[in-house]
């Protein structure tokens, strides 16, 4: 069979790569050709397009690179058409995915999608188009199951691909002498994966370092990030960074200060105590105010249905709101006994189903059935 998988940020490349091993130990004859990045290429991906040239957040982020999107979208269609594939795979990625979705159906592609958008935050008008042009939804949190029945569209909830892929983690046992931290805890500082995250949290992240003389301070970098971008952490002797050893850090971390998104769930499944930030340009979050209608942020909270960790958005994002969190999460407190058993409730509503197995097992039972001749 003949894939084409498209994802267009660092996590879709992660998940996209799991699931690229698992196509090919369910169909040996698998030919695969990818969007994404190192991974889904060391995975065996033949790859077109790496998802760098794609990282673009926000609606006026967005909004500013139309033409380059554009020309990425035509490019696609263009190269599906070339390709042939029997299936189009895509990963997350909603702006971009969703239209693509779209192209295939039309163009009588089979389309199954990995990692459902969020449509349950906005734009939910969204998941009857996803009815019309996706043959097979894999979901990977609890409730969107229930969330698309609303709309009488039966998808699969074939688990969170992070807790198999931190069940499976091991640190490595000169991790923790490379930092240098000797018997302080350490302060996990994960400003995010995108420039446009990193230009609004990082600064203020830092300036938290002067009220814990007594912790380490690890500020986890990624290298799609130039790294003029991490320059005033560099600057700090009291600040170390690594770069893509998140969950190293993370395996070592006393508490953490997290940019929302996929980071959060990972400091949870992680069990380290965390606050959660987000800061984004007034535009965005003023339409997002109007648009945004769930009643948290952070996805330890969304799947948990409860505040298990605070979450500091915009305003609220400052040093001494932040430092005082730190502060309670640090020592024995009721804050710190709330988010561990919420953290309990997060894993055992995800479950322990290996995502990308059995996603891969559901793709090709459903091109082998597509290929069985009719009955009738």
């Amino acid at each position: 069979m003949k894939y084409y998988l498209i994802a267009g940020e660092r996590s879709g490349d992660l998940h996209g790569s799991h699931l690229i091993n698992e196509l090919k130990l369910q169909d040996t004859a698998a030919e695969i050709r990818c969007w994404g990045g190192d991974l889904m290429e060391q995975a065996g991906g033949s790859l077109v397009v790496h998802y760098k040239d794609l990282s673009f957040m926000g609606i006026w982020e967005v909004f500013t690179n139309l033409l380059t999107i554009k020309k990425y979208l035509d490019f696609c269609k263009k190269d599906l058409l070339e390709y042939q594939p029997d299936v189009v795979v895509l990963i997350d990625y909603p702006g971009f995915n969703l239209r693509i979705a779209e192209y295939a159906h039309k163009s009588q592609f089979k389309v199954c999608y990995f990692i459902s958008p969020k449509l349950w935050a906005w734009n939910r008008k969204r998941a009857a188009k996803i009815k019309r042009h996706v043959d097979q939804m894999y979901t990977i949190l609890p409730f969107e199951k229930q969330f698309y029945q609303q709309y009488e569209y039966q998808v699969n909830y074939v688990g969170n691909p992070l807790v198999d892929t931190i069940n499976n983690f091991h640190t490595p046992p000169d991790f923790t002498h490379t930092l240098q931290t000797g018997s302080r805890p350490v302060i996990a500082v994960l400003p995010g994966s995108r420039r446009q995250e990193i230009k609004h949290m990082l600064e203020v992240m830092l300036a938290l370092v002067p009220e814990f003389p007594q912790c380490k301070f690890v500020v986890a970098a990624v290298d799609n990030i130039p790294a003029e971008f991490y320059c005033e952490a560099r600057r700090l002797k009291e600040v170390a960074i690594v770069t893509n050893k998140a969950y190293e850090l993370l395996s070592v971390a006393s508490v953490a200060v997290v940019t929302s998104g996929t980071a959060s769930l990972e400091t949870a499944l992680f069990d380290v105590p965390q606050v959660v930030c987000y800061k984004t340009s007034w535009l965005t979050y003023w339409i997002g105010r109007v648009l945004i209608k769930v009643p948290y942020l952070s996805l330890v909270n969304l799947i948990a249905r409860q505040m298990v960790v605070p979450e500091l958005i915009q305003r609220e994002f400052h040093k001494a709101k932040i430092a005082k969190h730190l502060t309670e999460l640090l020592g024995e407190s009721p804050a710190l006994k709330t988010q561990q058993a919420g953290y309990r409730k997060v894993k055992m509503l995800l479950g322990n189903k290996k995502a990308s197995k059995e996603t891969a097992k559901l793709i090709v039972d459903f091109l082998q059935s597509a290929k069985q001749p009719s009955a009738y």
